[in-house]
């Protein structure tokens, strides 16, 4: 399976360390399915933090996947906005810290608002969820640990 990273740089090696914490699932190395997905990425990085953007194509063996523990949300639902929260919180343990890979959709700048009402009391966590059942939402693979990142192996820059 082809995964695509968008940066403002061509990535030889991943390191974790370079990743930034308190994001949907957590301090991950994100990829997606989707190409345009991680050119709007490479973009939106380049715009802030200088350099062109690029897109790297990695190749995930996915044949074998059984040595990992793995979390797959296929769409967004209560568990999923719930785990996204709590991974995005500088106040609470994080979910995510559990596994190797996740899988699932991406809570991007289109559903902030959602969340946002959601936290200050405006909404229930039932209406967060129906406003995202009519969004369409992006894919994201979140490689967690070195394990899982083993599986990764670099093809190219887009």
């Amino acid at each position: 399976m082809i995964l695509y990273h968008g940066s403002n740089c061509d990535i030889k090696d991943i390191d974790l360390a370079m990743c930034k914490p308190y994001k949907d699932f957590g301090q991950s190395f994100y990829l997606t399915t989707i190409l345009t997905q991680a050119q709007e990425m490479s973009r939106k990085v380049a715009e802030r933090f200088g350099g062109k953007p690029v897109v790297n194509e990695f190749e995930f063996n996915d044949t074998d996947l059984s040595s990992l523990k793995i979390k797959n949300f296929d769409q967004p639902n209560r568990e999923w906005a719930e785990f996204v929260m709590a991974n995005r919180s500088r106040n609470s343990r994080h979910p995510a810290d559990d596994f190797d890979l996740i899988i699932g959709p991406v809570a991007n700048d289109d559903i902030a608002t959602l969340f946002r009402t959601f936290t200050i009391g405006v909404i229930t966590i039932d209406e967060l969820v129906n406003g995202l059942k009519s969004r369409k939402l992006n894919n994201q693979y979140a490689f967690r640990t070195a394990k899982a990142i083993s599986l990764l192996h670099k093809r190219s820059s887009v």
